[in-house]
């Protein structure tokens, strides 16, 4: 994940460019992370990406529970992506639109898993793409522009 001097790693693009802002679900970068890949290589060049706080959480458990043999590599990774993606806050405009997506799902009577929509809204309050290797846990969500990599 290596930058230009003074730009972040990942996100960092020339002055004027049309950017593309993605939000990385936790999907993404657990996939990214089985398969080796430099998240520059994940991400297009038009893309300015940013992750949820709560993905900071979902990778850190992941590294936690991880055996001895994966620990390292995975809080390595994690490390790594602190240092090259913001990270965007659980804020008053990411708490409305959950409660805005809590409300839908719940009239049309789907179960969601929490913290899916806890990075849904995210990336609706900050008007980004989801970027995700799950699209299905973000299906039907209204406001909520997804992105596949697969």
């Amino acid at each position: 994940m290596e930058g230009r001097p003074g730009c972040r790693p990942v996100g960092c693009r020339t002055a004027g460019a049309d950017l593309s802002k993605i939000l990385l679900d936790t999907t993404f970068l657990i996939d990214a992370e089985r398969s080796g890949d430099e998240l520059d290589d994940a991400i297009s060049d038009d893309d300015e990406a940013a992750i949820a706080a709560i993905t900071v959480a979902e990778l850190r458990v992941g590294a936690l529970l991880a055996d001895r043999k994966h620990r390292a590599d995975r809080v390595a990774f994690l490390d790594d992506v602190l240092l090259a993606i913001p990270m965007l806050d659980y804020d008053q405009p990411a708490a409305e639109a959950h409660a805005e997506l809590l409300v839908q799902v719940r009239k049309q009577g789907t179960r969601r898993g929490a913290h899916e929509l806890i990075i849904a809204a995210t990336a609706m309050a900050s008007g980004r793409t989801l970027l995700t290797a799950d699209e299905g846990a973000f299906a039907d969500l209204p406001g909520v522009q997804v992105r596949s990599r697969r």
